[in-house]
């Protein structure tokens, strides 16, 4: 499988590494230095998990789904009990702190174990009437690719509904963050996946998105990413007609109204922005604030956001970790020197920290004018812009002012604001007096630029569904 020095590649039921033995480092963001490396998959390697997940096909989606499910949740179990491990694994690779990272893992089980456990369920043929029914069959061969900022989670919500539709996988898990895939893999094979159901494959990105994707044997793409690259890989999948499902950028307003109770809004705000430091695309990055309570909402805010503790991510006094890489350092001084340039005031934060390590402190910035950059590119950052508004419309339209559409926050409690900013509101989720992460059985995806499809509940596993419809049944006793 691995060790505490390198990450393997797993096709076809064995863990080996690649081909011609090119490897990638893996760094701390902590501390910069490069502590081990993952195998890099040759088209020959990739070549080897297409056939490998075709022959298993008609094998695993044949398979009562009562079974598949069983896996599924032996795999959940067995995942839980390494999670201690693999919170360690994924805080040192990825930076965010080891509550952060076992929680991540205690939603990746939970996901794991709702598609085992509704895998049964879902996979039944659906009445329609006395001479109707819909038979839900699976797609076939899935190319699931995951990022760095959540891999657990989201290898999770890619892997458990295609295994438990009875689509074998080609899982293309994060290069910077390769734990996660080896840990959630490994739990697979423990609970008896059947070879060649689950290959996992690192490497050079676009080399194999080219690859998988020029495969006709490939039949569905889900992808979680920017949506720059969202759109690269549609266009590569469109020439086979794979079926996409991607989750991309965000951009996500807080409407704060005038009667919001700012002792429950300004500590969700805060906790749910800066997790992960801000590198999650359904993190807030616009506050809106009713004039009436800007002042004091931005003084308790600005205040907030400096206590919060910046360290090393295994310290249990941290609250908060370094950046991933040095990407993201970069892309924070873009936006921040553009914003002030063009007249905004850094409240605080604002410059990374002078030390070893890529930390980006919260940052508070107000007088964005609207051609700012941090308002339309998407900041996956610990950057938050505050500004005042005078009418719930004005705060709509200001909310909906991106190309994103991914989540929205608000916080009233008064019946006609909700009715008003739920109806308004472009986004795919809306979240009502509370921030927090999607549970297994709620479906999640964007509008606009922020993707299509489906990941969670019901509607994630009919993702990877074809739902044929038989017509004029008559008996069949």
């Amino acid at each position: 499988m691995s060790n505490a020095t390198s990450y393997q590649l797993f096709i076809n039921g064995r863990w080996r590494d690649g081909s011609d033995g090119t490897t990638l480092p893996v760094t701390n963001p902590a501390t910069e230095k490069k502590f081990a490396s993952v195998a890099v998959a040759t088209v020959s390697d990739l070549d080897e998990a297409i056939g490998s997940a075709e022959r298993s096909r008609r094998a695993w989606s044949s398979r009562p789904p009562k079974e598949r499910g069983e896996i599924l949740v032996a795999a959940a179990r067995i995942l839980a009990t390494v999670v201690g491990d693999a919170a360690r694994d994924l805080s040192r690779e990825q930076g965010k702190t080891i509550a952060e990272a076992t929680g991540e893992y205690a939603r990746a089980v939970e996901t794991l174990e709702w598609n085992g456990t509704h895998a049964e369920e879902l996979s039944a043929p659906i009445p329609m009437g006395p001479n109707r029914m819909i038979v839900p069959e699976p797609l076939g061969v899935v190319a699931a690719f995951t990022p760095w900022n959540y891999p657990a989670v989201l290898i999770a919500r890619k892997l458990a509904p295609a295994l438990a539709a009875g689509c074998p996988v080609i899982l293309k898990g994060a290069e910077e963050t390769p734990s996660a895939a080896v840990h959630f893999v490994e739990a697979l094979r423990r609970a008896g996946i059947p070879d060649g159901v689950v290959n996992l494959v690192f490497g050079v990105p676009v080399q194999i998105s080219r690859h998988l994707l020029s495969s006709p044997i490939v039949k569905v793409l889900t992808f979680t990413g920017s949506t720059e690259v969202g759109k690269q890989l549609a266009k590569l999948a469109a020439n086979n007609l794979q079926r996409c499902i991607l989750e991309l950028g965000g951009h996500s307003p807080v409407v704060v109204c005038e009667d919001a109770d700012l002792a429950k809004a300004i500590p969700a705000i805060s906790e749910y922005k800066f997790e992960c430091a801000g590198q999650s695309c359904n993190a807030p990055s616009r506050i809106l604030v009713a004039r009436p309570l800007y002042e004091v909402f931005l003084s308790r805010m600005t205040e907030v956001a400096r206590e919060i503790k910046i360290g090393p991510p295994d310290d249990p006094a941290t609250d908060m970790g370094p950046m991933a890489n040095a990407r993201r350092i970069e892309a924070m001084q873009r936006l921040i020197e553009d914003a002030v340039d063009r007249g905004a005031r850094v409240e605080t934060g604002g410059t990374r920290l002078d030390q070893p390590g890529f930390f980006w402190p919260p940052t508070i910035l107000t007088g964005v004018p609207k051609d700012a950059k941090v308002l339309h590119d998407e900041p996956f950052g610990p950057i938050l812009t505050v500004a005042p508004f005078d009418t719930i419309e004005e705060a709509i339209e200001e909310a909906n002012a991106t190309e994103y559409g991914l989540a929205a926050y608000f916080f009233t409690g008064a019946a006609d604001a909700k009715r008003a900013l739920i109806g308004g509101l472009s986004a795919g989720a809306i979240s009502v007096n509370y921030l927090k992460g999607v549970s297994a059985d709620a479906p999640y995806g964007g509008v606009k630029q922020s993707g299509y499809g489906y990941e969670g509940g019901e509607q994630g596993l009919r993702s990877f569904q074809s739902l044929k419809l038989v017509n004029g049944l008559g008996s069949l006793g």
